[in-house]
């Protein structure tokens, strides 16, 4: 049992702990969750460790899970978590030239193109290598099916080339140089709050690729329908359970892809969320406790320079907060209860809003969140946050260092490492 206290007396606060016995089942539960010979694609924007990456890599399977990456800093960590460059999906709206070339030049073949232009610039960094790069359109269909949760499809975006565009264009993509049109990408919506939305979504997004390849001759040997699966973040709960998107999904194969069963097209799906969430564990230290106004302050070293950088731009999720403890790995990672120094007075909690150390009025990971009497020095646990951490925050605002990054499995601890940020001079070459 990882107690959090003794990491936090070992380690310092504020304090990430991964738990890759939870990576790795969430993988194995995915996996059981989609139909037989799904590629899931790991995104590595929801958490760029490498530990977790290649926990995700070695967790078997067949096909084996594979990474998909948006910038070159994303590939590196791909590639450090022993993912082949083969085994890599790039993708994004604004890839550049240098970074398409240094892909390229790296092994990178296959990849997700938003427009036109974007598809252009793919296969003119292929071409210079004399060779040919693996596209998939990423298409924004006409409309959503989703009645909750974040929407990416169905409206003006930068994200996908709109679906009733395709006729009069699909000519010119099909003759640009250094590429082959391989097939489609969609990508829905993102975190559905339940199962119905995700289903319709994916169900949607498989009848439009059948429309696709039947009425314009797309290519579809491969075809990832993106993801969407849910996860809890900061606050206590588990992931969902998906028991009818299987047999959904089958049906819905078998409608448009009547051959899917033996392999064409290869299918695919990617998560970030669902597979890191709630392998995460943020342990933060009370610095303060102050009264304004009628109003408590509880003011930890763990601001949104280590959480969420949503919370900068005044997005504030729901968050909850306990004293950090033993923690049972086996449960969905949250403390068991064990209490800090100044929680054993038997007072019910109170709420209070819950800041950060930074000076700016923006530092606040919560309002209104239930808390127990504390004292400077008490320790909480913010669950559920292996997705969007540190990488998602604003890291280098006020220039506070990084938090840790503590990996383990069982009782062990795997690594420990801090995200660590260097200014690179160089003069100009006029000098």
């Amino acid at each position: 049992m990882i107690n959090e206290q003794d990491l936090a007396a070992r380690f310092g606060t504020p304090l990430y702990v991964y738990d890759l016995d939870r990576v790795a089942a969430a993988y194995r539960d995915l996996r059981r969750t989609l139909p037989a010979g799904f590629t899931v694609f790991y995104s590595l924007k929801a958490n760029p460790h490498p530990g977790i990456a290649r926990a995700l890599r070695e967790a078997g399977g067949e096909p084996l899970c594979r990474a998909e990456v948006s910038s070159s800093g994303e590939l590196d960590a791909a590639l450090a978590a022993g993912f082949a460059p083969g085994e890599c999906l790039y993708t994004g709206p604004g890839k550049t030239g240098p970074e398409l070339a240094a892909a390229v030049s790296r092994g990178v073949r296959t990849f997700s193109v938003e427009s036109l232009g974007d598809l252009e610039r793919v296969g003119c960094a292929a071409a210079r290598t004399g060779t040919a790069a693996d596209c998939l359109l990423r298409v924004n269909q006409v409309s959503s099916q989703a009645a909750t949760s974040i929407r990416m499809t169905g409206a003006p975006s930068q994200f996908g080339i709109d679906s009733e565009t395709l006729p009069d264009l699909l000519p010119r993509l099909r003759t640009v140089p250094g590429t082959r049109l391989t097939g489609a990408h969609f990508y829905s919506l993102s975190n559905a709050r339940d199962e119905a939305s995700l289903v319709a979504e994916l169900r949607q997004s498989l009848a439009t690729a059948g429309r696709l390849h039947r009425e314009l001759g797309l290519p579809m040997r491969l075809l990832d329908i993106g993801g969407g699966f849910g996860a809890p973040y900061a606050v206590p709960g588990q992931r969902p359970r998906y028991g009818r998107l299987r047999s959904e999904l089958e049906q819905a194969l078998d409608l448009s892809f009547p051959r899917w069963r033996s392999g064409t097209p290869q299918l695919a799906c990617e998560s970030g969320r669902y597979l890191a969430g709630d392998c995460g564990t943020l342990i933060t230290a009370v610095t303060n406790v102050k009264h304004s106004r009628g109003q408590r302050f509880v003011i930890v070293d763990a601001g949104i320079n280590t959480l969420g950088g949503m919370a900068g731009l005044g997005r504030l999720m729901p968050l909850a907060a306990s004293p950090a403890g033993p923690t049972d790995r086996a449960g969905p990672g949250v403390p068991s209860g064990a209490a800090g120094p100044g929680t054993g007075t038997g007072a019910g909690p109170e709420t209070a809003r819950l800041v950060g150390p930074l000076c700016t009025p923006g530092d606040v990971l919560g309002r209104d969140v239930p808390l127990p009497p504390l004292e400077p020095g008490d320790v909480l646990a913010i669950p559920n946050v292996g997705a969007y951490g540190p990488t998602a925050s604003l890291l280098l605002f006020l220039g506070r260092p990084a938090p840790r990054e503590v990996v383990v499995r069982g009782d062990e601890i795997v690594s420990v490492s801090r995200l660590d940020v260097h200014r690179a001079y160089s003069l100009p070459e006029t000098l």
